[in-house]
């Protein structure tokens, strides 16, 4: 850290988050200015698709924000930032995240601690595929094959948990978030429904949600899954705890924009506060500092990657699939 540090590397990037959020809002404008003049249903659903798209680099920023990548001096300004990307753009609940993000940042992949591992429909280990039930028991069975199916819900998901969230008034700030939230689902319905007919909107609506889904899982899912999980009790520090956990994607350019960055999984875990576009920089000191001290580093291709996670849950889900045919 502290040659990191020296290099300027944990220095605040404001040129380069101004630049990102102006051309983040830039493909949203687009978006919103297609949706007023196309007449084609057709191209309406590809709008739909590039909204989904501009909806995860929005999540990107959210996310970079709720780690306090941004400039900001006064924190007042990163929560107003968090609630604006996350609650009025997204509709997602500020607060929850953030909550649940921290929780999996201090115990990547810890059984009973990490709330990423604590999936109602997958699991990720043996133990958790046996104590299965029901529908979720059957999902369990064939979850490799159902995955990115699933992941069509994951947008569905994270508004209901957002909401309940915040009936239970969990958030530091609920009425904030609250009016946030459902000024954006006002802004939102009130805006397909306005512009395009009832069945069109619908559609509309099924494939940006869906697409905005299966997007974020595509980006998320190779950090961690099919990775070494510990055990509740354990006592791994922090380095190995992180390094070990953690799966890098190859860097290059159209990757890194693609994943925001999170194909430096192992560095944004090590340090979380550090501006997107120096991890690509500061990746070659913790490479050698992880070999000088025989820490393995786990680093692979987007192919390679989803190969890993699908052979593991498709192990994970054998033992299901064995007991359904003793019977």
């Amino acid at each position: 850290k502290r040659l990191i540090k020296h290099n300027g590397l944990l220095d605040r990037q404001p040129a380069y988050f101004a630049g990102k959020v102006s051309l983040t809002l830039g493909l949203l404008a687009m978006s919103l200015t297609l949706l007023l003049i196309l007449d084609n249903p057709w191209l309406q659903l590809l709008n739909a698709a590039y909204l989904a798209f501009v909806y995860v680099q929005i999540s990107l920023l959210a996310h970079d924000c709720g780690h306090k990548q941004f400039s900001f001096h006064a924190s007042w300004k990163n929560d107003w930032a968090t609630l604006i990307f996350g609650n009025l753009l997204l509709g997602v609940s500020r607060q929850w995240w953030i909550d649940k993000h921290n929780e999996h940042h201090g115990h990547p992949n810890q059984i009973d601690a990490d709330p990423d591992v604590d999936i109602p429909l997958l699991a990720f280990e043996e133990e958790q595929a046996l104590d299965k039930r029901g529908l979720a028991r059957f999902v369990v069975k064939y979850q490799a094959g159902l995955i990115f199916p699933l992941s069509l819900l994951q947008a569905l998901s994270m508004h209901f948990k957002s909401i309940r969230f915040l009936i239970e008034k969990k958030a530091k700030s609920t009425l904030a978030e609250a009016l946030l939230l459902g000024a954006h689902f006002a802004l939102y319905f009130g805006l397909l429904f306005s512009v395009l007919e009832p069945l069109l909107a619908m559609l509309f609506i099924g494939v940006h949600r869906g697409l905005f889904g299966m997007y974020m899982v595509s980006i998320f899912a190779p950090n961690h899954k099919a990775m070494p999980l510990l055990d509740k009790d354990s006592q791994l520090d922090f380095l190995h705890r992180q390094v070990l956990t953690s799966r890098n994607v190859i860097a290059h350019p159209i990757t890194d924009f693609w994943y925001g960055g999170l194909n430096y999984q192992i560095e944004h875990h090590l340090f979380p506060s550090m501006p997107r576009n120096k991890l690509r920089e500061v990746q070659a000191i913790v490479k050698d500092f992880c070999r000088d001290h025989a820490i393995a580093y786990h680093e692979t291709s987007v192919l390679q990657s989803y190969r890993e996670i699908l052979q593991h849950l498709h192990e994970v889900g054998a033992p299901l699939r064995k007991a359904g045919k003793a019977r």
